[in-house]
C-alpha cells in the first residue's frame, strides 16, 4: 500500500482481531509516529537521533513495542467493556466471520435470557478476545548500503538488514515479518543468525517469516534457500503479478488460477522438500530436529472483490487465509490516507490507474494519476527542471554516471540521463518515449510517507507535501468511503457495499491487465530480435492455456458464469489478433477454440 498508508493501522484494527502490515524501511517515518504517539498514551517522547549507534534498528523496535503496548491496553479496555448495543467488544464479536466458532458462542450469548448462563459465556468470551497481528513487511530491494561520516561502510547497516534487525530486537509474539520482491541474499544470509526467527525451546515460531510470490517456482527457490540456513517459512503469501497495488512483478503470462493450482497439487511436496532440507540444516548445527514439519500457511491476494470471490479461493485451492488491501484505504478507522487523497481514490476510474515506470527501482508500479505529487512532478516537467529533491535516498541506487548512488527520479539524475538523450540525435517520436520513460520516475519515499505527515498535522521531510498512492487496480470498483463494520460484512458475506456494477471476476480482471501489458510490450517489439519473439510466443501460450484452464474450473463464478466464459472468449479474441498481428507462432493459436 505504502509506506505511510498502514504505517499505524495495528492501533486502529488490532483491537478487533485484525491482523495488519507495517513497513518499517523508512525510519524517519517511523521516527515522526514514535513523536506523534507517545503524548497520546502520556509518555514522554524521547528522540532517537541519527548519532546514536544502530539508530535505524532502535527506532522501528521502539515503535513495535509502542504499538504493542497500545494495542494490548486497548484490548484490556474491550475485555472489560459492557455487553450492550454499540459498545467495543460488540463490535469485535459482529465483526468476526459467521462460521467462527466463537461467534456463535457470541450468538448463544446474545440469545439466551438465562442470567447465570449468560454470565457464564460473556466470560469465556472476554478471555477469548486476542488482538490481531502485528507483521511487518520489508521489501527486499530497498537495501540500501550506509557509511559512517568518515566513508566506511556499516557491517549490517543497510537499509533491509537493519530494519530486520529492528523487528527482531522488538517484544511482539505472534507476528511475522514479510519478505516481498524476491530474493535478497544478505538479507536470507543474515536471518540465519536471529535467533527469534528460529524455534523456541517448545517449538514454537514466535516471530514468523513470510514470503510474498507470484509463483511456485519462487517460492520453492526462496524456501529452499531459507531452510538451508535453518530458517522455516512459515507462509507463503501468493500475490497476482499484476493485480495487485505497487510494484508489480509480472509472470511470464502465468495466470494466477492455474499458479493457486499448481500450489494446491503440490502442497504437501513443498513442505516435504523444505522439511527435508531444514531438519539437515537444524542437524548440522546440533539442534533438535522436528519429528513433523512445521505448519505452512498458503494464503492468496490480488484483486479479490467479493465474497463469493474469496470463499472460492478458500474451497477450491484450500487457501488457509486471504489478503484484501486496496479496498481498505476507503476505511478510515484501518487506514491513514489525507482528505484530498481519499476523495481521488473514490472518484478513481479505470482510466486513473495505471502500470507505470514511474518507480526508481525499475520495476512497474501501480500507480494512481493525479495526486499532488504527480501534479507537482507536471509542473516541474513544463519549467523545464524535471525531478525531485532526493533527501531520503533509499532508492539511490544508479551509478550511471556517479560514483555515489543516485536516485533516477532525482533532479541529479534526470538533468544527466537527459542530456546523454539529447546526444544521441534519436527521431523525435523515439526520443519522446525515451524523455518519458526518464521524466515519469518520481519519488516514492516522501510521496508515500506524507499522507501520515498531513493527516496528523506533523513536520516532515524538507517542508513537502507531494503524496501519491499506489492502489490495485481493484480500486476503481469501489467508490465510497466505508466504516471497518461494512467492509468485514462485505468481506464475509453479510451484507455487500456499494460496487462497480460491472466489475469483471478477479481472474478476468488480471486477465485482461495481462492482455494490456502484452500489447504494450508488443508495440515496442522491433522485428529481428529472436530472443524477444520467443518470449511473446511463451507468454501467449501462457495465456491460452490459462485461458482454457479457466473455462474448465469447476465452480468459479457460480453467480454469473456465462458473463464469465464470455470475457473470456473476449480476451481469447483480442491475444489470436496479437498473434496474427505480430505474426507471433503460437502452438495453441491454430487450435483455439474461441467461445
Amino acid at each position: 500500500m505504502g509506506l505511510a498508508y498502514t504505517i499505524d493501522s495495528p492501533v486502529k484494527v488490532a483491537q478487533y482481531g485484525i491482523s495488519s502490515v507495517i513497513s518499517i524501511v523508512e525510519d524517519k517515518l517511523v521516527e515522526m509516529m514514535r513523536s506523534y504517539y507517545y503524548p497520546t498514551i502520556k509518555q514522554e517522547y524521547k528522540p532517537i537521533t541519527e548519532q546514536e549507534h544502530d539508530y535505524r534498528a532502535k527506532r522501528i523496535t521502539d515503535y513495535l513495542n509502542l504499538m504493542n503496548t497500545i494495542v494490548h491496553e486497548q484490548v484490556e479496555k474491550i475485555r472489560k467493556t459492557a455487553f450492550e448495543a454499540g459498545s467495543e467488544i460488540v463490535k469485535y464479536f459482529e465483526m468476526l466471520p459467521e462460521d467462527s466458532r466463537i461467534k456463535k458462542l457470541y450468538r448463544e450469548m446474545m440469545a439466551t435470557s438465562d442470567k447465570s448462563l449468560k454470565s457464564k459465556i460473556e466470560a469465556k468470551l472476554r478471555a477469548y478476545i486476542q488482538p490481531g497481528s502485528i507483521d511487518v513487511n520489508i521489501m527486499t530491494k530497498v537495501d540500501r548500503n550506509n557509511f559512517t561520516k568518515q566513508g566506511e561502510l556499516i557491517e549490517d547497516g543497510s537499509d533491509a538488514v537493519a530494519a530486520l534487525r529492528g523487528y527482531v530486537k522488538s517484544n511482539l509474539v505472534n507476528s511475522s515479518v514479510i519478505f516481498s520482491a524476491g530474493m535478497n541474499p544478505r538479507l536470507f544470509n543474515y536471518m540465519e543468525g536471529c535467533n527469534e526467527l528460529h524455534e523456541n525451546e517448545n517449538g514454537v515460531f514466535t516471530k514468523k517469516v513470510v514470503i510474498k510470490v507470484s509463483d511456485y517456482r519462487s517460492a520453492l527457490i526462496q524456501g529452499k534457500y531459507l531452510a538451508k540456513k535453518g530458517i522455516w517459512v512459515s507462509e507463503f503469501r501468493i500475490e497476482s503479478g499484476l493485480n495487485c497495488g505497487g510494484h508489480a512483478f509480472a509472470t511470464d503470462g502465468y495466470l494466477m488460477g492455474s499458479i493457486l493450482e499448481e500450489f494446491k497439487t503440490k502442497r504437501q511436496e513443498l513442505t516435504e522438500a523444505l522439511f527435508e532440507i531444514y531438519n539437515a540444516a537444524l542437524q548440522k548445527n546440533n539442534k533438535e530436529v522436528f519429528a513433523e514439519p512445521p505448519a505452512i500457511l498458503f494464503s492468496a491476494q490480488g484483486g479479490i472483490g467479493d465474497f463469493e470471490e474469496d470463499h472460492f479461493l478458500h474451497e477450491y485451492y484450500n487457501i488457509d487465509s486471504t489478503g484484501w488491501g486496496t479496498p481498505f484505504l476507503l476505511v478510515p478507522e484501518a487506514t491513514t490516507v489525507d482528505d484530498n487523497t481519499l476523495q481521488k481514490l473514490c472518484d478513481a476510474k479505470k482510466r486513473n490507474i495505471v502500470l507505470s515506470k514511474n518507480s526508481p527501482l525499475g520495476v512497474r508500479f501501480h500507480y494512481l494519476k493525479g495526486t499532488t505529487a504527480d501534479q507537482i512532478k507536471q509542473t516541474r516537467i513544463q519549467k523545464g527542471k524535471p525531478g525531485s529533491p532526493c533527501s531520503e535516498k533509499l532508492l539511490a541506487f544508479n551509478t550511471e554516471f556517479t560514483d555515489t548512488p543516485i536516485c533516477t527520479a532525482s533532479f541529479k539524475y534526470q538533468r544527466l540521463k537527459i542530456a546523454q538523450l539529447q546526444s544521441q540525435n534519436l527521431p523525435a517520436d523515439e526520443y519522446a518515449k525515451q524523455l518519458s520513460d526518464i521524466t515519469d520516475k518520481e519519488c516514492l519515499c516522501v510521496g508515500l510517507s506524507n499522507t501520515a505527515s498531513i493527516k496528523y498535522d506533523q513536520p516532515f521531510f524538507n517542508k513537502r507535501f507531494d503524496v501519491n498512492v499506489c492502489p490495485g487496480p481493484n480500486i476503481v470498483n469501489f467508490s465510497e468511503v466505508v466504516s471497518l463494520q461494512a467492509m468485514t460484512d462485505h468481506i464475509y458475506g453479510r451484507k455487500e457495499i456499494s460496487m462497480n456494477k460491472n466489475r469483471p471476476h478477479m481472474f478476468i480482471a488480471e486477465l485482461q491487465l495481462y492482455v494490456d501489458f502484452i500489447t504494450n510490450e508488443l508495440n515496442d517489439y522491433k522485428e529481428g530480435d529472436e530472443k524477444k519473439k520467443k518470449y511473446f510466443e511463451s507468454f501467449m501460450q501462457h495465456l491460452f492455456e490459462g485461458i482454457g484452464y479457466y473455462r474448465n474450473l469447476p465452480g468459479v463464478a457460480a453467480s454469473n458464469r456465462e458473463k464469465f466464459i464470455d470475457d473470456l472468449g473476449n480476451a481469447e479474441l483480442e491475444l489470436v489478433a496479437l498473434c496474427q498481428q505480430y505474426e507471433l507462432i503460437v502452438a495453441r493459436l491454430d487450435a483455439a477454440v474461441i467461445a
